[in-house]
């Protein structure tokens, strides 16, 4: 994405960041798009969103589909890869080759599985503001090009952007509360992954399909992922008012 195209989509994210500045403000549905815009604006395959909970582990939030999902469980399961030790040191790890002797060596479970994935290349950017460390931004590539500065730097206010909202939204409603907001967040992906291995089943689809279909209902009768996530998991709402997902959406 160049030119134009380019600066109306990046002028589109921070009036999506401003409105996210609101009480209801869906720290879920912020990152689930923020991981989104970075696959349309910058020159890689996939994006996840790590945070750190309550007792600072990281915790995956946000994907850009279900195999970067995956994937980024499987390096916190192992606590090994880019992105954990990116969120660890506070400092950016850029154009790693995952085919390359040393990923393999410094992280032999991750890379392994990044490369069946079909993953070449990774980017991890912190979710820092001066000396707070609340999560990390982990890109990946499906092609060996390195990406140039320009889109480092562009992965960087992204995940910057992202940074500062919600550390403002956490000052807005309580500022004594450290990590509150970061856990909700946490909180409602779970529900929200539940809701997805429902539909998932219920419509025989994949995943992505099913979470599409069910992010697109709530967003356009403004419900709140978690709440309706929850709605769907008591029973009390009826699945087939939600149009079923197209292949491939």
């Amino acid at each position: 994405m160049i030119g134009m195209a380019r600066e109306q989509r990046l002028a589109e994210i921070f009036m999506e960041v401003a409105d996210s500045l609101t009480e209801d403000f869906d720290v879920l549905d912020l990152l689930q798009r923020l991981s989104t815009r970075c696959v349309e604006l910058l020159d890689v395959s996939a994006a996840g969103i790590l945070l750190a909970d309550a007792l600072g582990d990281l915790q995956v939030v946000a994907a850009s589909d279900e195999h970067t999902r995956l994937l980024e469980l499987f390096a916190l399961q192992h606590d090994q890869g880019p992105c954990v030790e990116c969120y660890g040191s506070g400092v950016a790890r850029t154009n790693i080759n995952l085919t390359s002797p040393g990923a393999t060596a410094s992280w032999p479970r991750f890379a392994t599985r990044a490369r069946e994935t079909g993953y070449v290349a990774t980017h991890a950017i912190p979710l820092r503001l001066r000396d707070r460390n609340i999560g990390a931004l982990n890109l990946f590539q499906k092609s060996p090009h390195q990406l140039g500065e320009s889109d480092i730097a562009l992965a960087k206010a992204l995940a910057g952007v992202a940074t500062i909202t919600i550390l403002q939204q956490r000052t807005l409603e309580q500022s004594h509360i450290e990590r509150s907001q970061l856990q909700t967040a946490l909180n409602s992906r779970i529900l929200v992954e539940q809701v997805k291995g429902i539909l998932s089943e219920r419509w025989q689809t994949s995943p992505d399909e099913a979470f599409f279909a069910f992010r697109s209902y709530a967003r356009s009768n403004h419900l709140r992922l978690a709440d309706f996530a929850t709605s769907i998991i008591a029973g009390d709402f009826d699945t087939a008012a939600i149009p079923l997902p197209l292949p491939g959406s």
